[in-house]
């Protein structure tokens, strides 16, 4: 399952992103915001959407904010979440295939809507590269994890 979530400043950019996705046939949940709110904040749907990645390995995560940065440091505080900003198709496939990225943030207010289709369908197409350093330095991460 996919899980797309963002704040007020990646609100309009996310419904963009809802309505491709499900006119290409994906299937995802948009977990908010389910509309407007100038006041809310982005960890609540960086935090939603960490969750749901974390619990199933085979879910991945679509997470909008402004910057990207408040919901990359949210959702990268799950352990067994790889978010990473995404900033051409070429580095979220290299992100996918080298580290098993499984939430890609987009920072809504520097990210057009054909860079960011263009980049969510690198990272729903591309797939884990199992080469063994690329299955070593996961095992290192969850080192990593379960020691903090």
């Amino acid at each position: 399952m996919i899980y797309l979530g963002a704040d007020h400043r990646g609100y309009t950019l996310k419904e963009k992103l809802a309505r491709w996705l499900f006119e290409e046939g994906f299937d995802f949940e948009d977990v908010g915001a389910l509309s407007l709110d100038p006041d809310d904040d982005y960890t609540k749907y960086a935090a939603e959407v960490a969750s749901l990645v974390a619990s199933n390995e085979k879910n991945l995560g679509i997470l909008l904010c402004g910057s990207g940065i408040g919901v990359d440091v949210v959702a990268n505080k799950f352990d067994g979440v790889r978010s990473g900003i995404g900033k051409t198709p070429e580095q979220v496939r290299e992100g996918r295939e080298d580290d098993n990225m499984n939430v890609l943030v987009i920072a809504a207010d520097f990210t057009k809507e054909g860079e960011a289709t263009k980049m969510v369908k690198a990272f729903l197409e591309t797939k884990f590269d199992p080469l063994t350093r690329h299955k070593r330095r996961l095992e290192e991460i969850e080192k990593i994890e379960a020691n903090n």
